[in-house]
């Protein structure tokens, strides 16, 4: 049975899974309707088993679907990757980097590791997606991600993942200038102010709950931000209280309405791995890339 699997046939599902309808993946793709129809029929047959339900509105994933796509998806970015790697390794360097990097990173080293890598190989496309590791993992497990640069919360280790230390950060308390607490020597002086974070899912968050607890308090986060951008501007403009790295409070465009306060206890240091799947070898490009990260990352 798995000798009858065709590539149209795994594209068409794939796509029509991610789109949620045959329509809207015909309209991705350049494929039309009867044809993505033709082919996951073709497919189920093969399989023995239903893949969608059609409803009204579209079409979602089986149970057996849902694992299938899983799989399917992972096989044909193996392919890619696998397909990218032989045209590198002929000194054809085109395909796609995909990489992935947290709020301070991407405000610091990646534009530099970025400028230096397109100089060297404009032709090749590069795919940066920015937030925190538990946002990334679906997509680095599925190898739609090469790797990330990112904290992680070693209590949650994935056993798929593998970890690379590249840096340590320095973190502080931040506030605008002009602050009533812009003075602040201790922790719970801040205790009752209004805190806003990157994401709470994000493992510097989770420090930031261990060390009020350590001394019997909680911070009061009320805004979390999906991206570090929202979070800086708004502590910039508010009376929220924030933890930033370092290198960005040092940044002459983005840091210069902060305030970083002097705290008698200093906050734990920020550690950033290189991220990507166990037993996946990287793309000449991609390790490549890597490099510059661990060379930018010093």
């Amino acid at each position: 049975m798995p000798s009858q699997l065709k590539l149209h046939q795994l594209r068409a599902f794939v796509e029509v899974a991610r789109q949620g309808s045959i329509r809207a993946a015909g309209r991705l793709s350049g494929l039309s309707q009867p044809a993505l129809t033709k082919a996951i029929q073709e497919l189920e047959q093969v399989l023995g088993a239903k893949l969608f339900i059609r409803r009204q509105q579209g079409v979602v994933l089986t149970d057996v679907g849902d694992n299938f796509f899983r799989h399917a998806s992972l096989v044909l970015e193996e392919l890619r990757v696998a397909q990218e790697d032989i045209q590198q390794r002929l000194g054809l360097a085109g395909g796609r980097v995909n990489i992935g990097v947290g709020g301070s990173v991407a405000r610091t080293i990646m534009p530099q590791v970025i400028t230096q890598f397109h100089r060297e190989y404009p032709q090749v496309k590069v795919r940066i997606v920015e937030g925190q590791l538990v946002s990334m993992i679906p997509e680095l497990r599925q190898g739609e991600l090469d790797f990330t640069i990112n904290t992680y919360d070693q209590s949650h280790l994935d056993q798929e993942l593998s970890f690379e230390k590249m840096m340590q950060r320095d973190y502080k308390v931040v506030v605008r200038k002009g602050h009533p607490l812009e003075k602040a020597r201790t922790l719970a002086e801040l205790q009752q102010c209004d805190w806003t974070m990157p994401t709470p899912k994000g493992s510097y968050y989770r420090l930031l709950h261990d060390l009020f607890g350590e001394r019997g308090m909680a911070p009061k986060i009320v805004v979390s931000c999906e991206t570090f951008m929202a979070c800086t501007s708004l502590v910039a403009q508010s009376d929220f209280v924030s933890i930033l790295s370092v290198d960005v409070i040092n940044d002459p465009v983005l840091g210069h309405q902060l305030v970083a306060l002097e705290l008698d206890e200093p906050l734990p240091k920020a550690t950033f791995y290189l991220i990507q799947r166990k037993e996946t070898a990287l793309t000449p490009m991609s390790a490549y890339m890597a490099q510059l990260f661990r060379r930018y990352c010093q």
